[in-house]
């Protein structure tokens, strides 16, 4: 199972629309799926998937059952909650447990890619996650504008030293086609995910433009990639980007290993010799 976190500096970047229509994405690609919102005190799955009535879920075995949506297991604290206004009050080891409890209780079976959607910030949540989950690699999330761009800066720069491969940056919200003129409206502006991406050397995913297709799907409670849309096409093409960015990091790792082993046994082997010339002096 490879683990996939989606992660972003700032709020309201639409860190977990992506997230969401990441994994489904996946599971159109084929791939078995599984879906954890770790934004313990602003969980947004529920709601994205028109799962925010959902109260309670099985536990089987001592596993806790996640809900099957369209094939993707889906698992979030939203759903763990007595109603949807009840606030989460808790410190740092309490958000530890519950993280570890959705990683090893929950029964996700047999998946391909567990996707995680995170909180904004790089705070007890993210730390948590890296520590537990030892993800495969981020998806970095932030808007055209500068303000956004700044603290998503500190989400890249987490990632890089907490030894987690940026395996994209995605700038949403990037321009919007007039549906009058035809023209593109850069409401927040555009280019600033592709120019950070640069500037701190990491691969730029794509951009998704300001579609009302977007917001409506995230509404009704449905993940807009699966729309026949010019978004949603834009989107897939996007995780094609963030998979073949997956499997060069992995081949290089897998390399990097190797060279590693290689030198470790070739250091072994000196040793031994060493070894032996420093008996064969002394019996001399």
């Amino acid at each position: 199972m490879k683990k996939l976190v989606v992660m972003s500096g700032k709020g309201g970047v639409g860190k977990s629309t992506v997230a969401v229509n990441l994994a489904f994405a996946l599971k159109k690609k084929g791939y078995k799926v599984g879906l954890l919102d770790c934004d313990i005190h602003g969980p947004s799955v529920p709601k994205l998937l028109g799962l925010e009535d959902v109260r309670g879920l099985e536990v089987k075995d001592k596993k806790i059952k996640p809900l099957d949506v369209q094939g993707v297991k889906v698992f979030s604290m939203g759903f763990m909650l007595p109603s949807r206004d009840a606030p989460v009050v808790w410190r740092g080891p309490l958000k530890h447990k519950f993280i570890e409890e959705a990683l090893n209780n929950v029964d996700w079976g047999d998946i391909d890619y567990l996707v995680i959607d995170l909180p904004p910030g790089t705070g007890d949540e993210v730390i948590s996650i890296v520590q537990l989950a030892k993800p495969d690699g981020s998806v970095v999330v932030t808007t055209p504008q500068s303000v956004a761009i700044e603290d998503v800066r500190k989400a890249v720069n987490f990632s890089i030293h907490a030894g987690v491969p940026v395996l994209g940056v995605i700038e949403n919200m990037s321009g919007m086609v007039c549906p009058h003129c035809g023209k593109t409206i850069e409401v927040f502006g555009a280019g600033g995910g592709k120019k950070l991406a640069a500037e701190m050397a990491v691969p730029f995913a794509g951009s998704i433009p300001l579609d009302t297709s977007i917001f409506k799907s995230g509404e009704d409670g449905k993940p807009f990639v699966d729309l026949d849309s010019p978004s949603a096409e834009i989107f897939c093409k996007i995780v094609d980007t963030l998979l073949e960015n997956l499997e060069m990091v992995q081949e290089e790792l897998k390399r990097l290993q190797e060279k590693a082993e290689k030198a470790k046994k070739e250091a072994e082997k000196k040793l031994e010799e060493l070894r032996k010339k420093a008996g064969e002096k002394k019996e001399q």
